[in-house]
């Protein structure tokens, strides 16, 4: 590659980062397409709206894609920093697929791939994609942080609900076809079989969806020391780890990133005060609780204490969390955070969103991101004219005058 393409793909690679979140999947696309045809382009990655999904391209695949399939390709893929080609069944349709799996777990899935010449700079492009929605996501807002804990308890919620639903539905269904006045034997035997089949996929669907919303407290730490080492690695300061035990609970997805982004937030804030050379990062878990524990050998006065503390406090709140402060003069500072695992329980408001369907719960949290109507349709890949009706009867449930009222109401329940 000479001076000029290579200054022109530097610039292209630029604008794809530049670009919302919202539309960087689109200019992900546009970006790759003279390296690799495609007729849609998917990414399985955290991001600052709280959606994991996002995809560009032809609909009919996008809409068609499930979340757990991807995620059960990723965990085929024997390595991170993987490229391949497989098939994906979308809309009962076989389609060729590549899969690309970068270095911080994030999958993005090419449509219909044409021949691709040089598969290790399309990794090494949605590496360097990869890890710039991490890190803005990691670095949101802290009511970014309070809308996802929210929007966690509310997918858990309705999750328990489903299974419990089905369980009973199935377990009864078991009962029926048990009972000695059926004379059909084997039609019984059959329909059992089938029954406790549907049993055990449900249960199964049930943890995969926990694994897909959650992350190992092992794999998150980790993340975090991949993360502050270009950060320390020219500065006067040594970071000691203490890992988490590895059978530690799993950390919802939004916790995760909160708590690496407070960590980063304390070193970058550390290594500017000259009198710190040591510092110490350690997590653990309760079983109910992440407990995070920054110690550094400072000055050990309030002073620096709060030169650290700059927008770490908001961001433990936003996660419902505990934030304390130790400074003994001589002997350093430690911050010390309890974050709760599980969401904040429901209260009135949150019974009034336990009305709205899946669509209309999609279109909600849109509303309370600040999305106007088209960004909305265009969001959700549906009309303008749909996104009206949804939010009609989102204010109808919510008993809300205006969007303004909808939204407060939400977050109310949000913040419950």
């Amino acid at each position: 590659m000479d001076d000029g393409a290579r200054g022109d793909f530097l610039r292209r690679l630029y604008d794809v980062l530049a670009s919302p979140l919202r539309s960087i999947v689109h200019e992900l696309s546009v970006f790759l397409a003279p390296l690799v045809t495609h007729s849609a382009l998917v990414v399985l990655a955290a991001d600052t709206s709280g959606g994991r999904l996002q995809g560009s391209g032809d609909p009919e695949f996008i809409r068609g894609v499930r979340g757990l399939e991807l995620d059960r390709l990723r965990r085929e893929v024997p390595s991170v920093e993987a490229v391949r080609r497989t098939s994906l069944t979308v809309g009962g349709v076989e389609r060729a697929v590549l899969l690309v799996h970068s270095r911080n777990d994030a999958v993005l899935v090419v449509a219909d791939p044409g021949p691709l010449d040089d598969t290790s700079r399309v990794l090494d492009i949605w590496n360097i994609v990869a890890l710039h929605v991490q890190e803005r996501a990691d670095e949101a807002a802290p009511d970014y942080l309070q809308h996802a804990r929210a929007t966690s308890g509310t997918r858990l919620k309705a999750l328990t609900e489903l299974a419990d639903e089905y369980s009973m539905t199935l377990e009864a269904v078991l009962s029926t076809l048990r009972s000695q006045r059926l004379g059909d034997a084997e039609a019984r035997g059959a329909a059992i079989a089938r029954a406790a089949d549907g049993l055990v996929s449900l249960r199964t669907a049930g943890d995969q969806v926990r694994t897909l919303t959650e992350e190992p407290v092992v794999t998150a730490f980790d993340r975090l020391k991949e993360d502050l080492r270009p950060v320390t690695r020219h500065r006067e300061i040594e970071v000691q780890f203490i890992d988490p035990p590895s059978d530690g609970r799993p950390l919802p997805g939004e916790v995760a990133r909160g708590a690496r982004a407070v960590v980063r937030r304390a070193i970058l804030s550390l290594v500017d005060i000259p009198d710190v050379r040591r510092a110490r990062v350690q997590w653990d878990c309760d079983g109910s609780s992440l407990l995070m524990s920054i110690r550094d050998d400072g000055p050990g006065t309030m002073a620096g204490a709060d030169a650290v503390l700059g927008g770490i406090r908001q961001r433990i709140q936003a996660l419902n969390g505990r934030l304390s402060v130790d400074a003994t003069p001589g002997w350093g500072t430690e911050l010390a955070a309890v974050i709760p695992l599980d969401p904040p329980h429901a209260h009135a408001a949150s019974a009034a969103m336990a009305q709205l369907r899946p669509r209309e719960v999609q279109v909600a949290a849109l509303l309370v991101a600040g999305y106007r109507n088209r960004a909305i349709a265009e969001e959700l890949g549906i009309s303008e004219n749909t996104v009206k009706f949804h939010v009609s009867r989102i204010l109808q449930k919510l008993g809300a005058a205006s969007r303004a009222e909808a939204v407060a109401v939400l977050l109310a329940a949000q913040g419950s």
